[in-house]
């Protein structure tokens, strides 16, 4: 939010500051950022890098022949996408899950309230005549439609990668069944919402971080951190007990999307657990925003 919005929300009265405005001013301050521009072509190059490094390896007889390899997490796809329309965008995914997506999450959250803390624009926000729950809510949104883009435009130019090298023709999932076109993008555009949701959950743990210092690269730290102990905990049986409490847990269930039947306990899970870490990561922001000086 610019300085000039903010101006012009105080001068205009409590009464004009509406929602739909904050939103809309959010999102031009978002998408108009030279570096969120440059994160989401970074981010648009994985899958079109993916699908063209796999089409020379298995040109050059060093990948597989076929897309019905089953595979355990980002990686174990990898070898699966392959002559397989289907499996890569929902590869890209899965691969950049693991890392790169939380951090750009983390980044963007770290722009919506720490960046503005230390650019002086937050205190705007704080004498204008918005409320405080109205302020984190418009930064939340406007970190879930970054995040929301984000996804989605993996999801589509990986699409449009597989077809393009593959064609329509390869179609199938990891249990060998084929699919139509429209079922693929079915399965592709569920992949693309959970894994939306759990950067969500990224999101909301990255605002309260956010809420609570001026520096938003700390927020980046923090989500890169919290991501790398969370890996290596999940992998010592000593600490099965915290397993369940750990966002990452569920991760490689999106490989259960491309299955036939499709299983849903592990996907289930992963959406509750993300759910949970939502509302106690908005809590947590709330209550720090909420306490916070002017």
């Amino acid at each position: 939010m610019t300085a000039a919005t903010i101006t012009a929300g105080v001068a205009a009265g409590p009464e004009r500051v509406g929602l739909a405005r904050l939103y809309r001013a959010e999102l031009r301050w978002i998408f108009r950022r030279p570096r969120t521009l440059v994160v989401l072509g970074l981010l648009a190059l994985v899958p079109a890098v993916i699908g063209i490094g796999l089409a020379v390896a298995n040109s050059s007889g060093f990948g597989p022949s076929d897309g019905t390899q089953a595979g355990d997490g980002g990686n174990g796809l990898l070898s699966s996408a392959a002559g397989n329309a289907l499996v890569l965008p929902i590869a890209a995914l899965a691969v950049t899950l693991n890392l790169l997506l939380p951090l750009t999450t983390a980044m963007s959250a770290g722009d919506a309230l720490a960046g503005e803390s230390a650019n002086g624009t937050l205190r705007g926000w704080l004498l204008a005549p918005v409320s405080r729950g109205r302020l984190l809510l418009v930064k939340s949104l406007g970190v879930a439609t970054f995040t929301l883009a984000a996804t989605v435009l993996m999801a589509v130019v990986g699409v449009i990668t597989g077809l393009i090298i593959n064609g329509t023709g390869s179609l199938f999932t990891l249990t060998g069944t084929t699919l139509s076109f429209g079922e693929a993008l079915g399965k592709i555009a569920v992949a693309a919402a959970w894994v939306t949701l759990q950067l969500w959950a990224v999101g909301a743990v990255a605002l309260a971080i956010s809420a609570c210092t001026e520096h938003p690269m700390l927020v980046v730290v923090s989500v890169l951190a919290g991501t790398i102990v969370s890996a290596v905990l999940l992998l010592l049986s000593a600490v099965d007990w915290l397993h369940p409490f750990l966002l990452p847990r569920s991760w490689d269930s999106i490989t259960d999307i491309l299955r036939d039947p499709m299983p849903t306990t592990g996907l289930a899970e992963g959406a509750l657990r993300a759910a949970c870490y939502v509302v106690i990561g908005l809590s947590l922001a709330y209550a720090r925003i909420t306490t916070k000086d002017g």
